[in-house]
């Protein structure tokens, strides 16, 4: 067991959400685990693993203790991967979470949600506790039942005094 303190998630920086009623941000999700898939959907790796595995977690636990949320990074491929084809991406995948588009880097750079959580590529599935603290980063393919046991671990966990 890590016993180093957990550092705050960053806030998203989020240019437009779907599957969303309205922006969804860490303090709204406080309370609740919250898987993070941050993908592009021209990723054979989230189109093949990532995404369908979150779709899996996001059936797989109650909505109440553990919130599933896309996030679409684009680092390459800018032209082609434009909200519009997003939408019709998610429609026809059937990924029913909310979904964040990443803020645009600087000239064109990495993502700004990207960079703050210091990610290097998609898929990349991130943790964040109850309290709104980072616990697992994970670059690739995760297993379902290592994911899984992750996520309950931190559904067990009670809120500190």
């Amino acid at each position: 067991m890590d016993h180093t303190p957990h550092l705050s998630a960053p806030e998203w920086e989020v240019e437009r959400w779907f599957n969303a009623r309205e922006p969804l941000n860490l303090e709204s999700l406080r309370g609740k685990v919250v898987v993070l898939e941050a993908f592009q959907m021209l990723c054979p790796g989230c189109v093949m693993h990532g995404l369908p595995q979150a779709v899996r977690v996001h059936h797989a636990f109650p909505t109440s203790e553990v919130a599933v949320i896309g996030l679409h990074t684009v680092f390459e491929h800018h032209a082609a991967m434009t909200p519009v084809s997003l939408q019709a991406f998610l429609h026809e995948y059937r990924v029913p979470s909310p979904v964040a588009v990443d803020a645009p880097g600087e000239k064109g750079g990495v993502p700004r949600t990207m960079h703050a959580y210091r990610m290097q590529g998609t898929p990349t599935l991130i943790l964040i506790d109850r309290q709104g603290k980072l616990r697992h980063h994970h670059l690739g393919q995760v297993a379902d039942l290592t994911l899984g046991a992750e996520i309950a671990e931190l559904m067990m966990e009670r809120p500190s005094s």
